[in-house]
């Protein structure tokens, strides 16, 4: 049953209004399964995404994405020299590259698939339900 709101406004005039506003009952949303993929390298990141959406489409998933999200880049200044040349510096950064991808109703065949693949070193992979 939908549940109604009324709300009073008043206008420059002496007759007040009324706003009705009726929200619908939430509908159950699919399953969705949200896949967090980080790496420093962006080669080995791209292979990695491309092994993740060849097992996930083996087993007729619906896959949005890869979603490339923004490079994180930590920069590091540092002194070259302790004592004398100490406006001599270096910087130095970090980037780490991110993609996203979401996998629409996964069957328990795509999940197992997916827990069971191995990658390669330095990529850091956050699996979360929805």
């Amino acid at each position: 049953m939908a549940e109604a709101k009324i709300k009073k406004e008043k206008t420059g005039g002496d007759k007040s209004s009324k706003k009705v506003s009726v929200k619908a009952p939430k509908t159950e949303v699919a399953n969705k399964l949200r896949i967090r993929v980080r790496a420093y390298d962006h080669k080995i990141l791209d292979a990695s995404i491309k092994q993740i959406i060849d097992t996930a489409m083996r087993f007729d998933a619906t896959i949005l994405g890869p979603i490339p999200l923004p490079t994180e880049i930590r920069k590091y200044t540092v002194n070259r020299s302790a004592f004398v040349y100490k406006n001599a510096r270096e910087q130095f950064e970090m980037r780490t590259h991110k993609r996203l991808i979401d996998i629409l109703n996964p069957s328990p065949k795509v999940i197992e698939s997916l827990s069971n693949m191995s990658l390669p070193s330095g990529v850091n992979i956050d699996v979360k339900m929805m």
